[in-house]
Parts: C-alpha cells; sequence; structure tokens
C-alpha cells in the first residue's frame, strides 16, 4: 500500500509517529425484557446510579492527577448528569409504563437525550451529546454486571488511538505514556474529550473517516496542518521526526525558562499573558507560566448555557478563574457575542454581513440588563483576586460614555446591597480601523489598549477571516494593519497607558521581534505558547 494523506480538523498541534489501534467501540447489545416488579426494577437502577457515581469519583482522583483540578471536573460534572432529574424522570417512566429493564429504559432515555443534543445548532451543545452517552453507557455497564476495564492494561505499545468517537471517560483513563495522538471521525474542537486532549499534550484530529484496515499500520498525526499520514515513505518519515525531535527540543529548551523574567537583553519588561475560552483552561494557564490571563472570552459562558447565564452562574466562573490566579492580572472582555458565535437561545435574526452586524458592545448597549447583569458578576468577583476589564468592537466616544454611565450606575447599585466595588482598571480591544485611527481621543478615557489583531486584519483588508477560499488575500502583515498597530501604541503612550495585543498575530514568532521595536507592553497568547514568545522576548536585542 502506497501513502495516503488525509485531512480533518485539527484539536491539537504536535506531532505524533507510531501504530495506528483501531478503538473497536463494542457497541453494547442492550436485551429488551419485560418485568414483572418494576418499582423493583426502579430500585436497581438508583443503585446502578450509585454504583457508576462511585466509579466516577474514582476516575475524578486519577483525573486530578492528570490534568489537575479544573478539568478534572467533568467527571463531577458526569456524576450530576446521572442524577439529573430529567434524566431520571425518563428512564423510571419507561421502567414504569413499558414494564422495561432498566437497560432497556437507559439506552432508550440516552439515545433520545444524544439524539436531542445532536440536532442542536450551537457546536457546544453538540459537543454535550458526547456526555450523555458516557453516561448511559457506563450505567448499562454497572446494571449488566460488566467490570469496569482498565485501559491499555495489556497493551504495553504506545500507539496512534483511531476510532469513531471518544468518551471524555475513555480519554481520561487511557495511559498518556501509551497514548502517541489520537484521531476520530465524530466529535467538535469545543468538546471535553478535545479539552483533555489540548490539556494533555496529545495530537489530535477528528473528523477523519476511520478504516478498520489500519489497525496496526505505521502513520503521522500532523496536528499542525490537520493531517493523517498513512504508511508514510522513507523520506516523509524521516522529514516528520526531524521536525518532531526540533518542537521537542524547543519544549525543553522553553521549560528551562520556567520561573523567569520576560525581559529583552536592553531590560525592558513585557506582559505576556494567555488567552482562555472557560474556566477549565486556567490550569493550562498556570502550568505554562503565564503572568496572567490577558483575555477571557467570556461568551463561552453563554455558549455553554441553554439560557442566558445569570449573575450567579457568572460571578462563580469569574471569581473562581480569579482565586485560581491567586493574584495574578486577569482580564474579563465582556460578552463578545455575534458575527461566528451564535446562541441558539438568543434570536438575533439573519444578517446580511454580521461581521459588521449586531454583535459584542452593540449588544449589550442596546440591551442594558444583559449588559449589567455581566457587569454586576464582574464587580462582585473582582473582591476574590486581580481583575479588570475589557470592552470589545468599540468605534466610537460615545461607547465609551454610554459604557461608563452604565459601570456607575452597577457600583451604586451594588453599593446599595452592602457590596463596596472599587472601579476597575478598565480596556477595550482596538479591533476597527475607526478604534485605532481614533485612539488618541479613546486612551484618556481607559486604562489599556488590547488589539485584537484577527478582527483589526478583516475589517482593514475587507476580507472575511471565515473564507477559506480568500487565503492568500487575508494578510495579517500587511503594511496598512502593522501602520494602524504602531498608530495605538504611540496613542497609548502618549496618555501613558499600557498596550497589548490579543489576537493570533501575537503568537506569531516572526513578528515578535517587530512589535517589540514598535514598543508593545504586552502579548496575551494560547497557554501552550507563553514559554516560547517569553523565549522570544528574552532573546531580543
Amino acid at each position: 500500500m502506497s501513502m495516503k494523506k488525509y485531512t480533518g480538523k485539527v484539536i491539537f498541534g504536535g506531532i505524533a509517529i507510531g501504530k495506528i489501534r483501531i478503538e473497536g467501540k463494542c457497541k453494547q447489545i442492550v436485551k429488551r425484557n419485560r418485568v414483572d416488579d418494576v418499582e423493583e426494577e426502579v430500585i436497581r437502577y438508583h443503585n446502578a446510579v450509585k454504583n457508576a457515581v462511585a466509579q466516577l469519583k474514582t476516575i475524578h482522583r486519577k483525573a486530578v492527577q492528570d490534568v489537575g483540578e479544573v478539568n478534572a471536573q467533568i467527571f463531577e460534572v458526569h456524576a450530576m448528569m446521572l442524577e439529573d432529574g430529567d434524566y431520571m424522570e425518563s428512564v423510571e417512566n419507561i421502567i414504569r409504563t413499558q414494564s422495561m429493564n432498566a437497560e432497556y429504559a437507559v439506552a432508550a432515555t440516552g439515545d433520545n437525550f444524544v439524539k436531542l443534543f445532536s440536532e442542536m445548532e450551537d457546536e457546544y451543545f453538540r459537543a454535550r451529546a458526547d456526555d450523555i452517552k458516557d453516561i448511559s453507557d457506563r450505567l448499562i455497564k454497572v446494571l449488566s454486571g460488566e467490570e469496569e476495564t482498565k485501559e491499555h492494561e495489556d497493551k504495553k505499545e504506545a500507539v496512534i488511538l483511531a476510532a469513531e468517537d471518544l468518551t471524555p471517560s475513555e480519554t481520561i483513563q487511557m495511559d498518556k505514556d501509551l497514548l502517541l495522538g489520537f484521531v476520530t471521525k465524530y466529535g467538535s474542537v469545543n468538546s471535553h474529550t478535545a479539552i483533555l486532549a489540548r490539556t494533555m499534550n496529545i495530537p489530535a484530529l477528528t473528523g477523519i473517516e476511520i478504516n478498520q484496515s489500519w489497525n496496526g499500520k505505521l502513520a503521522i498525526v500532523d496536528g499542525f496542518h490537520g493531517e493523517l499520514i498513512l504508511e508514510p515513505d522513507e523520506a516523509t518519515l524521516s522529514d516528520y521526526q526531524a521536525k518532531k525531535e526540533k518542537i521537542s527540543e524547543e519544549a525543553k529548551e522553553n521549560r528551562k525558562l520556567m520561573g523567569m523574567e520576560n525581559v529583552t537583553k536592553s531590560g525592558k519588561k513585557v506582559k505576556i499573558y494567555a488567552n482562555i475560552a472557560n474556566v477549565s483552561d486556567t490550569y493550562a494557564v498556570l502550568q505554562n507560566d503565564a503572568e496572567g490571563i490577558g483575555l477571557f472570552r467570556s461568551e463561552f459562558l453563554y455558549m455553554e448555557s441553554d439560557t442566558f447565564p445569570d449573575e450567579e452562574k457568572q460571578f462563580a466562573a469569574y471569581k473562581q478563574v480569579a482565586e485560581t490566579m491567586g493574584g495574578k492580572k486577569v482580564i474579563i472582555r465582556t460578552m463578545d457575542i455575534g458575527a461566528d458565535k451564535k446562541l441558539p437561545y438568543f434570536n438575533l435574526g439573519v444578517e446580511e454581513n454580521p461581521a459588521m452586524g449586531y454583535r459584542a458592545i452593540r449588544i449589550s448597549i442596546s440591551q442594558p440588563e444583559l449588559f449589567k447583569t455581566q457587569l454586576r458578576a464582574i464587580y462582585r468577583a473582582s473582591l476574590y483576586g486581580n481583575i479588570s476589564i475589557m470592552y470589545p468592537m468599540i468605534t466610537s466616544v460615545w461607547e465609551l460614555e454610554k459604557i461608563t454611565k452604565m459601570e456607575k450606575e452597577v457600583m451604586a447599585e451594588l453599593k446599595t446591597t452592602g457590596i463596596d466595588c472599587r472601579p476597575l482598571e478598565r480596556g477595550i480591544m482596538i479591533e476597527t480601523p475607526a478604534a485605532a485611527i481614533i485612539s488618541d481621543r479613546l486612551a484618556p478615557m481607559v486604562d489599556f489598549f488590547s488589539i485584537g489583531t484577527n478582527d483589526l486584519v478583516q475589517y482593514t483588508l475587507a476580507v472575511d477571516r471565515q473564507n477559506n477560499n480568500l487565503g492568500d488575500f487575508y494578510n495579517p502583515n500587511h503594511e496598512a494593519v502593522l501602520r494602524l498597530i504602531q498608530t495605538v501604541i504611540d496613542n497609548g503612550h502618549k496618555e501613558g497607558i499600557w498596550v497589548g495585543i490579543c489576537g493570533e498575530m501575537a503568537s506569531d514568532l516572526e513578528l515578535t521581534d517587530k512589535f517589540l521595536d514598535m514598543g508593545i507592553d504586552e502579548l496575551s497568547v494560547a497557554p501552550v505558547f507563553n514559554l516560547a514568545v517569553r523565549k522570544k522576548v528574552r532573546e531580543h536585542e
């Protein structure tokens, strides 16, 4: 068989080289039996739930060791899902009304709920289908007396795992030393399985049609270009081995920089922060020695919920991140909903040009109660750590004036309830050419600027960044973009405020020297890039 390439979506970057092992999902055959005593069957079901919850507690303990407390929470969530009222009610109802055995009732409920979640538009909810499947499979195993198997006990060779899909339980129970990477057909880049893969630093792809005949064959997972290369020829293999070795050496060298300062050779101190999408990412921030969080994308809290998250839910999330970061800076960006980030429960209507439509701060200003709920949660959480606040998609002075008025109202409201909040350090995202051009007028109104290069590039060049056909035209290094960045830095410094970059360009190591020469004060990147950027900063003349 000659070398073949398959393209999928990247869950996590990196390179894995090894034999493929097909993870055969033995579909549980659930027998459908009538039962005489339905109440006794309901009791049997409840006992199985208790056993399954006990199993999950054991898995949770292992997960804490492997991926940290925050990421391990998924297994506590699974335990709660097992005891969810709607789920339990459905199982009990099937047992009682159809006189069916618990295994069948669980399988039927699981299938119904999985179907419900799978058909939702929002990718986050589609990913929750995996969690429902996971808990249902576990319950059926307990009910049918099947022993909990220890993953990979008899398989001592490290492999690339290929499977139709992988549940979070299956992923966490794998021996990390024996798992080089994984490839799945189903799954989402937002699933908990994907989050665990990123935290465990395992190159992973999804969206690849798995073929049983691959079992035992040599393969390469290229997590940078989203490719699975099956039976590579000698030249390709040698090339990837060299790339892998280089990545490994660089990572090893970078680990030596743990605890060191982010300072150039001439003594200029630069802040290197991390971007996060949810609470669970905080573990990776600490693991990679980031100085703080430069962008907490709060809209993911909204995308992970089936309705607008209330003040308490938001407060709990912001407080947890602030506490976990132990006094390090946490910059929370207010919700940036709209464009490609949609909420199924928030009917924004169809827009001709959503990237330039009703989104981000425009929604917040137009819907004050929604916005104030978030502001209250952020201000309350600020009493538990070092929180700053940042506003997205600003284009004019009047928007900031409106926001300032609402901030004061929120602080006054909180004071009447006995919560005395101090004003927070506040900044704005510079992601529109308008904001960049009038940055001299915006600078006196804020404490910092954070340049969102992803949108700044698309708006400056009039190139839709979601459109794959326009790749050659989407040029982050375009002179116009770089000139706008320089303008923003100069105007910020004239007013005595700090200026950072939190878009993808911040992690482009070929641009680090350029940004430092421009006078940038902060770079906020995905946690995995923190040490690489630190190295680049420390080497800067």
